[in-house]
């Protein structure tokens, strides 16, 4: 395995995805969760070969994701599914709207746990369905209290996420289980979007909800993607994965529309990230990129910044930092934006206990990290 090395600034000021158009040249964009890392070689071998034979058309069948993604899930995470019943789509946010709209009668209340990533409290609205915020204990772990008191009053789903954006935590098995558990008593659905899982650490442990017990499978459907593990949000393919044939049957209400707008390009690309050797390499080796930046985060921080509380992800690429102790007000980024030139995304975004936090990439090169940090340490 291969660590996978950041491109540098001046090719990647050359893309013209959204994080490099964003801002003007002098800013650092270290905000929205996209990697400065190439594509992956077996993935663009993958998508010239569809180009090479003009293969751009609709996608025919989710099959080939499917049976990929099965295979990637039994052999990193020993979860076993049925590819059959895998559908595809055109992102995880699809993904959970759709969802939520063939499970849940109109108007249903849907929990999520800030804080969370920011689409969660528009994505439940936008599936016909009312926000209810049951933010974590400790700003890390489920608050089962919180969750059995929402079920009760009535709530009929729970959103999670898993690992958890923007602290880069892999709930644990236990704590899933329990959830499970409160979901099946309350006959609520958990839909869990698992998109950061294939990037965990080395000392970390992701357990895909539908796997943790009888029950979640029951319950459960996962939402999940190839886009953030090898970089290709913009291929725009998903994966729904009911955890049982009854909620398969219920998702058989998708519209047809849904598949059809998956792009190919996309669902050969994920073919070659979850389906092949050289793909997982890929993968390990911008893991190990990111596991020497969450540390180089951690000394950096430690020697410019000691007052920023910042707890080590072990999932992911995204640093949840506690700006509270520089007293920089509700949303230390605007700041960090306007006078130290480096973007983060605001953490009142992720819900109201974000306030005084922000949320930082760290995959992007040691460089980078490092410029970003001294120009934030120098607005002390």
């Amino acid at each position: 395995m291969t660590k996978v090395e950041a491109d540098a600034l001046p090719l990647l000021r050359q893309r013209s995805s959204y994080k490099w158009r964003a801002y003007p040249e002098d800013v650092l964009p270290l905000f929205v969760a996209e990697t400065d890392y190439p594509i992956a070689p077996v993935v663009a071998a993958a998508v010239e070969e569809r180009l090479r034979l003009s293969d751009t058309g609709y996608v025919a069948s989710a099959r080939p994701v499917a049976d990929a993604f099965a295979r990637f899930a039994e052999r990193r995470w020993a979860w076993t599914i049925d590819a059959e019943t895998v559908r595809a789509t055109t992102d995880v946010s699809v993904a959970i709207v759709e969802t939520l709209r063939v499970l849940l009668p109109p108007s249903s209340g849907v929990v999520i746990m800030p804080p969370i990533y920011p689409p969660f409290f528009e994505l439940v609205t936008e599936a016909g369905h009312r926000v209810v915020e049951v933010p974590l204990a400790d700003g890390e772990r489920l608050d089962l209290e919180g969750l059995e008191a929402a079920l009760a009053a009535g709530a009929r789903a729970v959103l999670l996420c898993n690992p958890q954006n923007p602290i880069g935590r892999p709930h644990p098995s236990e704590e899933l289980a329990a959830l499970a558990e409160l979901a099946d008593r309350f006959g609520a659905v958990v839909v869990s979007d698992e998109i950061h899982a294939p990037l965990v650490h080395p000392d970390g442990d992701v357990t895909p909800f539908l796997a943790v017990s009888d029950a979640a499978a029951r319950v459960g459907v996962c939402v999940t993607s190839a886009s953030k593990g090898w970089n290709i949000a913009g291929f725009k393919c998903a994966l729904i994965v009911p955890g049982s044939a009854a909620t398969s049957a219920r998702v058989d209400g998708l519209s047809d529309e849904v598949l059809a707008r998956t792009s190919i390009l996309g669902l050969h690309a994920s073919v070659a990230a979850f389906g092949t050797p050289e793909g997982e390499e890929w993968l390990d080796g911008t893991v190990a990129a990111i596991v020497e930046n969450r540390h180089l985060l951690r000394a950096l921080l430690d020697e410019h910044l000691p007052e920023v509380g910042y707890r080590e992800p072990t999932a992911g690429y995204l640093a949840w930092l506690d700006f509270r102790a520089l007293g920089w007000g509700d949303d230390p980024a605007e700041r960090i934006l306007a006078e130290g030139r480096v973007a983060l995304v605001p953490g009142p975004t992720f819900g109201s206990v974000g306030r005084g936090f922000a949320r930082l990439n760290l995959a992007c090169s040691p460089g980078v990290l490092t410029e970003a940090v001294e120009r934030i340490a120098a607005l002390r």
